[in-house]
């Protein structure tokens, strides 16, 4: 595989580094705010596609900041994984910009200059994370996302907020120093480098088999932002920030960085070969499987709308680790592409739960009934964005799901196909109750049979888009099947 060194991918990832100056700048006039905001989202899409046409004809680029240790640099690299997660992010950051003007002003939020700024930081980390080329690069991206997006968890300032705010610094930043960093200095003394290569750099390095099952265990959970039972507490807590800050983390950046970290560590810097002829597979899909029934079952416990879906994150986040390590082709792919179609669907729900807050003021369920009348274009995407993270035809999500599956029969682990379904009807009993108590349960409250009041347009077209993109992803997922194979298979 041939890289071009080019300047690109650092472009990409300063745009909005640098974007956050004249935003910050126009704090007093907000519409200028909010053109730099949009204008800086675009100009991202744009870069990130154009380094597409070289990672699909199997190349990519690469581009060295600064060389730090022997055989580790501050080094990125365009290959088809990066890309992947990259043209996820950069595009749904656009409809998150555009969806936040519509949110923030119809609540009049406080603070809002610092929270695109804050936003503008937090994606260039993501990039970043998305286009390293070796563990260290990726760890220092991964803790300015951690920092940037802070001031996000925390924008209310008031105690709740504050105290979940320390609760998300403890966990990210507690995990990342005490168990990613040591794994990365022990993956270094032993294979003298951290850069990122196809196979793994840990094979054939006769190090013990009990050595790397430590480094594989606190790898999966010093990336903790991945919510990987028990080091998820954060991820429920910060559902404290506003619906757009939500958004972000669960279908933008965030969660999804500390799954790309366990992916990249699992396929780049053990390999699967190495992990099949270690016996390690179980120690992944032991966890992700926990993970995701115990998610499973929490949320249907759960009445305020915004935690449901966070407790749902969780346990969509472990089919991702859950793919990769069935160690198959099928499930690793199933495991790459369900970062690309949960984030379409969960980004969908919550611009739906923001929507129902800026329109009727309700943040729990049980608050709901029949309010589905009032808001039914809301509710609509809500039904296709709940039919994704199920796992149903025609929607993206089944696309995933299909691959996992599979992956679950041609590895011959049935218990793994067991979780799956359980975990899909599971989704649907926490999901499905809610769209049919919008639509067909008598309301609560009379005013929702008083005719239809959708939230502002700036509300109401981003999650339409979305909605339709999960749709389209069932018919069109090629350039994410290609690149997750070029990524899996080079």
């Amino acid at each position: 595989m041939s890289y071009h060194i080019s300047i690109w991918p650092l472009a990409a990832i300063l745009i909005s580094l640098i974007g956050s100056i004249p935003i910050m700048l126009s704090g007093r006039s907000p519409n200028l705010r909010e053109s730099w905001t949009l204008l800086i989202a675009l100009g991202k899409i744009i870069i990130v596609a154009s380094l597409l046409p070289a990672v699909l004809a199997g190349g990519g680029y690469e581009f060295t900041i600064a060389r730090v240790l022997p055989g580790v640099a501050l080094a990125l690299r365009v290959d088809a994984m990066g890309m992947f997660f990259a043209l996820v992010a950069s595009i749904l950051w656009f409809f998150t910009s555009l969806y936040s003007i519509g949110y923030m002003r119809t609540l009049n939020e406080h603070a809002q200059t610092r929270y695109y700024a804050s936003f503008a930081v937090a994606i260039s980390a993501t990039l970043g994370v998305a286009f390293s080329a070796n563990l260290l690069t990726l760890y220092m991206f991964y803790e300015i996302l951690s920092l940037s997006t802070y001031p996000l968890v925390t924008h209310e300032q008031n105690a709740e907020a504050k105290q979940s705010g320390r609760k998300y610094l403890t966990y990210i930043l507690g995990t990342s120093i005490g168990l990613a960093l040591p794994a990365m200095i022990i993956v270094y003394s032993v294979a003298g480098t951290l850069d990122f290569k196809s196979g793994g750099i840990l094979t054939g390095t006769g190090t013990s088999p009990q050595l790397l099952a430590l480094v594989l265990v606190l790898f999966l959970y010093g990336f903790a932002k991945a919510a990987l039972m028990p080091f998820h507490g954060w991820l429920p807590a910060a559902m404290v920030a506003p619906t757009p800050v939500s958004s972000f983390l669960h279908g933008v950046a965030v969660v999804k960085v500390g799954v790309f970290s366990i992916l990249r560590v699992i396929f780049f810097i053990f390999g699967p070969e190495e992990l099949l002829s270690l016996h390690f597979g179980w120690i992944i899909t032991s966890i992700a499987s926990v993970t995701i029934l115990v998610a499973s079952l929490v949320a249907l416990t759960q009445d305020n709308l915004k935690r449901r879906l966070a407790y749902s994150t969780i346990g969509q986040l472990s089919y991702m680790v859950l793919g990769a390590g069935m160690l198959s082709a099928a499930g690793m792919t199933g495991g790459l592409l369900h970062i690309a179609m949960h984030a379409f669907g969960k980004i969908t729900l919550f611009f739906c739960a923001g929507a129902i807050y800026v329109a009727a003021g309700k943040k729990y369920i049980s608050q709901m009934d029949g309010l589905g009348r009032r808001m039914p274009i809301t509710y609509l995407a809500f039904f296709l964005g709940s039919l994704s993270i199920i796992g149903m035809p025609p929607l993206g999500g089944f696309i995933s799901k299909w691959n996992l599956v599979i992956g679950a029969v041609n590895s011959h682990q049935m218990l793994l196909l067991v979780v799956l379904l359980t975990s899909s009807l599971l989704n649907a009993a926490y999901f499905l109750p809610i769209v049919y108590r919008g639509y067909f349960a008598k309301a609560a409250d009379p005013v929702f049979d008083d005719g239809v009041k959708e939230a502002p347009m700036l509300c109401l077209v981003p999650l339409s888009l979305t909605a339709c993109a999960s749709v389209a992803l069932f018919f069109y997922p090629d350039i994410f099947l290609r690149l997750a194979h070029l990524a899996l298979f080079p």
